[in-house]
């Protein structure tokens, strides 16, 4: 490979690395025909794809496999967990060239409730068609133990491998077992409960393995009671520690669940300009395909028209015949024998959601990585943004916004900052002393500051600004839209900054009737307004102290010609003031700034 082609491979892939979500999930690098030569899982995305580009850290087998990488691919999950179950399918369906064979997923236990007269609940790694309802498969055992100890202390089934029917329950084949005496057991067998009623405990264990754990918490919460009201603690301690386990420790996956076989699953995000399609497909429970492709919109086409596109399109491309599709919300799809699933609530509504994180993932990170490699696009969108809440006729490509600092009228200053394309463009920064106005008048000397910058870009044909912004509230709108409306007849739109107790901008002043925008902190426009108030304050005060300070340094050595700034320091060092300069001799002078210098200073000074 060139060098150029191995720079350019390498910009490409970081690009990449660095728009990666901080989120579990699993990454496929490919090589550069397409074919998958790694799969990994991961805790947090960005952190360890990251780390094989580390090249203090690689050694000869990263870096042979890092060299191979041509482009990678990901997919987000909910948790580390399901991570590792996603990545154990997607190495035994694709056999990556440098991945080591994981275990198979049998090994990870599942439960089981089996399709008999009376079913039993246990522990299987072999799944059998038919055989009953499995949950799971439990990436950590413990968890499937806790789970299964607390479903036998609440309901007391039946453990044996007896056949047992309603005919032989009828009767009398069968006898009570030592389970039935020590109370493990409701003993079905001997007719002790009826199979409605035993059906009733089936149908609750159900719902608290599929995740609806109300009715687990809802009795442990009575035990628990109970207990405490018997003053019986450490029982009443013992299911507390139950509930909290069985509430915060249930690993089963979302991603995995062998119900569910021969689907399919779309979900839509789009803009104005764009539309991202995701796809999912399930084979025994598992994710087996994964995509997210991109549509530019040209005509405007609703979700509706390209999510029928996309169904089309990727069913095709990953020769795909599911009978079921889930999907966001119904659309007429030009396919028949087809069923369409839009679920609310269980697995496949799971499923459903685990698409949308990977759509909206997808397009957060296409879009940072145009933005990077084209700055101004997300200048653009961002100026959009804030040209919608302003409700602005133009883009504010240029925002200029003004201040004033004095002391009770004294040292009377204003400044003027602009902004261009949303970054400040300091060149463009003016400083004002105000000449016009007498004491403490903020409203006048916005006036006078207002006209002399727009009558001096008018005379020199300069750019007008987007947008004027003043740092206070209607009485400094008012006063920049008398000049800049009313004396020079200008089409500027004025926004005024309103503060809260903490003086911070909370609101700001729009349009001619007063009314008001509220600004969320984390927006860009409050970001960017909080940036032009800092900015604008600090440029201000830092003019006016700089003009104070050199006033209360003036002295007479400042109307001396010929005497500058170095020689005033000189000699106010040497002579400590004007008063020793004055009682000073020639000689004793000429020693600190030469006699030239010397005689000038005195013939002024006398």
């Amino acid at each position: 490979m060139k060098k150029e082609e191995r720079t350019k491979r390498e910009d490409y892939l970081k690009n990449i690395v660095n728009n990666l979500p901080d989120s579990p999930g699993c990454y496929q690098y490919l090589n550069d025909s397409g074919t998958i030569i790694y799969v990994g899982k991961a805790k947090n995305l960005k952190r360890r794809v990251s780390s094989y580009f580390n090249k203090e850290q690689q050694s000869l087998k990263t870096k042979l496999l890092v060299s191979k990488i041509a482009d990678i691919r990901y997919i987000v999950v909910n948790s580390e967990a399901d991570a590792l179950l996603l990545e154990n399918n997607l190495i035994k369906r694709h056999k990556p060239r440098y991945n080591i064979l994981l275990k198979d997923d049998k090994t990870y236990p599942s439960l089981c409730i089996s399709n008999e007269y009376f079913p039993k609940v246990f522990k299987t790694r072999k799944i059998i068609k038919n055989a009953g309802r499995y949950f799971g498969p439990y990436t950590n055992a413990g968890a499937l133990h806790a789970l299964l100890d607390l479903i036998k202390e609440l309901y007391p089934l039946r453990s044996c491998n007896l056949k047992i029917t309603p005919e032989g329950v009828r009767e009398g084949k069968f006898n009570a077992c030592l389970e039935y005496q020590i109370q493990n057991c409701c003993a079905p067998c001997i007719g002790k409960i009826s199979q409605e009623e035993y059906s009733k405990y089936i149908a609750e264990i159900s719902a608290i393995l599929k995740g609806d754990i109300r009715i687990l918490q809802q009795t442990l919460l009575a035990d628990m009671r109970s207990k405490a009201e018997k003053m019986d603690f450490e029982g009443a301690q013992t299911i507390k520690e139950r509930y909290q386990l069985i509430e915060n420790f249930r690993n089963r996956s979302e991603v995995v669940s062998p119900s569910l076989d021969n689907i399919d699953v779309f979900s839509i995000e789009s803009d104005e300009n764009s539309a991202f399609v995701n796809f999912l497909h399930i084979t025994n429970g598992y994710i087996n395909q994964a995509f997210t492709i991109e549509y530019r919109k040209k005509l405007d086409e609703s979700d509706e028209e390209i999510l029928t596109m996309g169904i089309v399109e990727m069913r095709e491309r990953f020769k795909s015949r599911a009978r079921e599709i889930i999907l966001p919300h119904p659309i007429e799809l030009p396919i028949e024998g087809i069923t369409i699933t839009v679920p609310q609530k269980g697995e496949k509504a799971r499923l459903l959601s685990l698409s949308k994180l990977n759509v909206k993932q997808y397009r957060v990170d296409r879009l940072k990585q145009d933005e990077k490699l084209n700055p101004e696009q997300k200048t653009t969108r961002l100026l959009k943004e804030i040209q919608q809440e302003l409700h602005l006729e133009k883009l504010p490509v240029t925002i200029e916004c003004f201040d004033n600092s004095n002391i009770q009228g004294s040292d009377a200053v204003a400044a003027c900052v602009v902004f261009r394309k949303l970054k400040p463009s300091k060149k463009d920064y003016r400083k004002y002393n105000i000449k016009s106005v007498e004491g403490p008048d903020d409203y006048a000397s916005m006036r006078e500051v207002a006209y002399r910058r727009y009558s001096r870009i008018i005379e020199e044909g300069g750019e007008l600004p987007s947008l004027v912004i003043a740092d206070g509230g209607k009485g400094q709108i008012e006063a920049l839209r008398s000049i800049i409306e009313g004396e020079l007849n200008l089409n500027i739109p004025i926004v005024g900054l309103v503060k809260d107790g903490r003086h911070r901008t909370s609101e700001l002043i729009i349009g001619k009737d007063g009314s008001t925008v509220g600004l969320k902190q984390n927006s860009t426009l409050f970001r960017l307004m909080t940036q032009i108030q800092d900015e604008v304050h600090r440029f201000a005060i830092t003019f006016h102290r700089d003009k104070r300070s050199k006033r209360q340094t003036a002295s007479e050595l400042d109307k001396i010609k010929g005497i500058g700034e170095k020689t005033k320091l000189l000699l106010l060092q040497h002579f400590k003031s004007v008063k020793r300069i004055k009682e000073s001799n020639l000689e004793e002078v000429a020693a600190v700034i030469g006699r030239a210098k010397a005689e000038i200073l005195l013939n002024a000074l006398k």
